[in-house]
């Protein structure tokens, strides 16, 4: 597994000049490319392709539903399909057997095709498949490259054998952690495992930046994300209940999903059942669209991550980190080489340390202003320059190989 020096320069590389075929990016079927979701690979892919563009690289290509939302990012250009009808849980839990005897995903392979299909009779490109294990083997009698890029533990129900089917094309496995590519090497047979490679998440730092206007008379610690339990906004809830103090403000941001006006699920309705015995306000806000982070975050003193699950690399962190807001996370998945020591981490499903580090920086302004600097200084070597210098270098070194 490698990862791109942190120094590393795209315009001081001498190879890069190889990099003169199309960058096509496969999303998902039924994912978005749109400020309107919330959802992390259109975030990842925006970011690339804006970087490479800000370098003077050519535009990227997205591979995109035609039926996802409007408006698209206007950072690459698009290649649209017609989708297939996505697998249901039965048809995945089918695929999952069919692929331990030895058989093809069958609802994959239909949900696949048509990205398959669109790039049929085009140039030789650099194809990279986010999240999308089936789609290696399905390009192989065309003139493409093929990686595939991990941003979640994509492997989990695959053996050894039908990696080896899948993925023995492909030129490399990007992870977007070195936690993930733990996972994922593992997951790997011995003879593919040197193909796992790392290039990290970014954060815009232009968009997301510090606001120096004063704040309100309370402290006011925030949570953004999907709620759900993996995310563990019902930890930063019980939290303000434990810490009984009246100059704290705490502010829950999110839904189970991306349509801030579908019925409240039952962990929704727990969240808010719990929150009217705390003592310090807690407000609840629904999902919000991409455009809104960067203000909503502006709003906020003290961010948290409270993860029960090992999230590879959460971009919420990075943007936080850019708007010059402490941190406080949960030491699992990605989250502690995004942090470093720019915030606080705890262990995983604690509450008291939770409320023990918000007490501590809530009573300490001088460090909280101390990790809002840090984490602006770590958020700025973190751009998304640096994450398409990294992707930059390894494409190309697939080219010269």
């Amino acid at each position: 597994m490698e990862t791109a020096s942190d120094t590393d320069d795209l315009a001081t590389h001498p190879r890069g000049a190889h990099l003169t075929r199309p960058i096509v990016h496969a999303i998902t079927p039924g994912d978005h490319f749109s400020p309107r979701t919330g959802s992390a690979i259109p975030t990842v892919v925006h970011g690339i392709a804006g970087a490479a563009a800000a370098q003077g690289s050519q535009r990227h290509r997205v591979l995109l539903d035609e039926t996802t939302f409007q408006p698209r990012y206007d950072t690459a250009d698009l290649i649209e399909y017609r989708s297939a009808p996505l697998p249901g849980l039965a048809t995945r839990a089918s695929d999952v057997l069919a692929a331990r005897l030895g058989l093809p995903r069958r609802g994959a392979v239909r949900a696949f095709q048509p990205l398959a299909d669109a790039l049929e009779g085009g140039e030789p490109s650099f194809v990279l498949a986010h999240n999308a294990p089936a789609l290696p083997r399905l390009l192989r009698g065309q003139p493409h490259t093929v990686l595939l890029y991990a941003h979640n533990d994509i492997l989990r129900t695959v053996g050894h054998r039908e990696a080896l089917r899948s993925l023995d094309s492909t030129a490399a496995i990007v992870c977007v952690s070195n936690a993930l590519a733990e996972i994922t090497a593992r997951r790997l047979p011995p003879s593919l495992v040197d193909r796992v490679h790392v290039v990290e998440n970014g954060v815009d730092t232009v968009t997301f930046q510090p606001d120096a206007r004063p704040r309100g008379p309370r402290i006011r610690i925030m949570f953004l994300g999907r709620m759900i339990p993996d995310k563990g906004a019902d930890l930063l809830v019980k939290a303000a209940e434990r810490l009984d103090r009246d100059d704290l403000e705490f502010v829950v941001v999110g839904s189970a999903g991306f349509d801030r006006d579908a019925p409240l699920t039952s962990y929704e309705q727990s969240l808010r059942h719990a929150a009217a015995g705390s003592r310090s306000p807690v407000v609840f806000e629904r999902f919000v669209q991409r455009a809104a982070v960067p203000s909503l975050l502006q709003t906020a003193d003290v961010f948290v991550v409270p993860s029960r699950w090992p999230d590879p690399s959460p971009l919420t962190v990075g943007e936080a980190m850019a708007t010059g807001l402490p941190v406080v996370g949960s030491r699992i998945g990605g989250i502690p080489e995004v942090l470093g020591d720019a915030g606080v981490l705890i262990e995983p499903d604690d509450v008291e340390a939770l409320a023990l580090a918000l007490d501590h920086l809530a009573s300490d302004e001088g460090e909280r202003a101390r990790l809002s600097a840090a984490a602006r200084t770590r958020a700025e070597d973190r751009s998304w320059s640096r994450t398409w210098s990294q992707l930059a270098r390894l494409l190309d070194s697939a080219v010269v190989a």
